[in-house]
């Protein structure tokens, strides 16, 4: 994910008597994205293994790198997004766990065994998956929504009233796909026509903001770009907040937890990493957050209303969800550039 939801998280573990107390003891100091920690979860894991866990919350991928990056970060689970694992293996920053070991791995969705980012499984394990577009207040817009031009060369009523992520990589792959030129591309002409569709789309924009949710639902504006749990979120309240599916394509994205090769408390993480994977805890994650999950049989634990919405049920004809590989080292530089002149 590269930035779900914004705002702490009520989770602070209980200290609680132990289901297993020959199983495990001690701490857990876990760094995840805010707003998308179940309390429910975390005490549930304390009881059974007299673990006292500890919670802290960071906004996006870099920030949470950034801490790890400078060492001595003190957490042993974070949360990191499908491309951000690949680069943090690749940083020797995470502990080699072996979850395709762990007793629950049998539970792990198909699927999201053979991923990119992590082959095999060997470091990391699904938190929650989704994917990324916008969501239009359809009281306030009956046109077509299911394209990338409604971020892009709004029709009148909507300009002015759109919120984009303050996100250069979702952003500018969103950009990449309404112009037809691949993801991480480096060609010089492509990119100058992805920066000519985003400048020209920028005064059509009232805000960037990664508090999606609030954006939408207080009245500010009546289109946001952002995430299908939160739009899952979003619809609680505003029935008619209506979840893009556009042609031009859809970003994918998975959260994992994952082990800091420095964690002070292995066996706790790789404990937890085993815990998540059993149906009914992944449940708790994504009654939470509103997100799927890659775990098998846990939607049975979860309202039929959640399990059948829209959101997580893309309709037919749907473009098949996207996920993007980290882009080369000049790629991510001429990013940079055209972030940096959209952002004056």
């Amino acid at each position: 994910m590269k930035c779900r939801m914004i705002g702490f998280a009520a989770a602070a573990a209980a200290l609680a008597m132990s289901a297993s107390p020959a199983l495990a003891a001690g701490e857990l100091h876990i760094y995840n994205w805010g707003d998308y920690t179940n309390p429910k979860l975390i005490e549930k894991f304390s009881k059974q293994f007299d673990v006292k866990v500890s919670l802290d919350v960071y906004d996006s991928n870099e920030t949470m790198l950034a801490k790890v990056q400078a060492g001595g970060s003190g957490y042993d689970v974070v949360m990191p997004s499908d491309y951000t694992v690949k680069i943090m293996i690749e940083g020797g920053l995470l502990a080699k766990t072996e979850p395709n070991t762990m007793a629950n791995f049998k539970n792990m969705r198909p699927e999201f065994v053979g991923v990119y980012w992590d082959e095999g499984r060997h470091y990391s394990v699904p938190w929650q998956y989704g994917k990324t577009t916008f969501v239009v207040n359809t009281d306030k817009y009956k046109g077509d929504i299911d394209t990338l031009k409604i971020l892009f060369d709004p029709p009148a009523e909507l300009k002015g009233r759109i919120n984009v992520l303050d996100d250069l990589n979702s952003l500018i792959h969103a950009a990449e796909r309404y112009a037809g030129v691949p993801r991480c591309g480096g060609d010089k002409e492509a990119l100058k026509k992805v920066s000519d569709v985003l400048l020209a789309a920028k005064p059509s924009w009232r805000t960037f903001s990664y508090d999606t949710i609030t954006k939408l639902t207080s009245g500010d504006v009546d289109v946001t770009q952002t995430w299908n749990g939160a739009a899952y979120r979003m619809r609680q309240k505003i029935p008619a907040a209506k979840f893009s599916f556009p042609k031009e394509g859809i970003e994918g994205w998975m959260d994992n937890a994952s082990v800091l090769k420095d964690a002070k408390n292995m066996e706790n993480a790789k404990l937890f990493q085993n815990f998540i994977m059993d149906p009914e805890n992944a449940a708790l994650i994504s009654e939470f957050a509103g997100y799927d999950n890659g775990i098998t049989g846990s939607l049975k634990f979860l309202p039929k209303e959640f399990a059948e919405s829209p959101e997580l049920n893309a309709p037919a004809g749907a473009p098949v969800p996207e996920f993007v590989p980290p882009c080369p080292k000049e790629v991510v530089e001429m990013y940079n550039k055209i972030w940096t002149n959209l952002k004056k």
